[in-house]
């Protein structure tokens, strides 16, 4: 007779929720931090960015709405189903965006990356290296083994961010996400171990 052994998880329940959050360095100047409750306005700006609310569906309807938010990402990391960093300048500089992954899934050794800037900060590159920067601590540090990368077809930005910071191309989501236009198409994108 044969008994099939559990699969055990990619990485361990626990791993990231008995140490701190770190903090990652940037290119620069800047750095990967965790949100701190003074970083409220940076939420509350990006709330009200006409691209990051089409794109992210954010809503922040008030700094103690954002305060609650920081709040919540800080429990997410406790209960290891999410990981959020703020983008922002090196030794307690202001936030000037957010990247982070959702749908942790420690079991299954994967999530999916979301991130966002604020206008002041785009259009230089810190996006594909942030991106490239959690992605090196996705695989190596905490052990994932599969990080996705989805956006709507009608977002190129973001295909471009992909590109440059090395997720394949795996196809076309139909219908996948609702936004304030209706449904969108989303491309996937993917990077695994080995990848980088």
């Amino acid at each position: 007779m044969i008994h099939n052994a559990p699969i055990p998880a990619v990485v361990p329940a626990g791993h990231m929720a008995r140490s701190d959050q770190p903090v990652l360095p940037l290119p620069r100047g800047l750095e990967l931090r965790p949100w701190r409750p003074a970083d409220a306005g940076a939420l509350v700006a990006a709330g009200q960015d006409p691209a990051i609310r089409q794109w992210n569906l954010l809503v922040v309807e008030s700094p103690e709405d954002a305060r609650q938010r920081i709040e919540r990402m800080h429990e997410r990391w406790r209960a290891e189903q999410g990981a959020v960093w703020a983008v922002a300048g090196q030794d307690g500089g202001e936030a000037v965006g957010l990247i982070g992954w959702n749908d942790v899934d420690l079991v299954g050794g994967s999530a999916e990356i979301v991130y966002w800037v604020l206008p002041a900060a785009r259009g230089g590159g810190v996006v594909v290296e942030a991106t490239r920067r959690l992605s090196r601590w996705a695989l190596d540090d905490l052990g994932l083994h599969r990080l996705r990368l989805c956006h709507s077809v009608a977002n190129p930005a973001s295909c471009r961010v992909a590109e440059k910071a090395g997720y394949a191309f795996e196809g076309t989501m139909r219908g996948a996400l609702l936004h304030a236009d209706g449904w969108h198409d989303q491309h996937l994108h993917a990077l695994v171990q080995g990848d980088m």
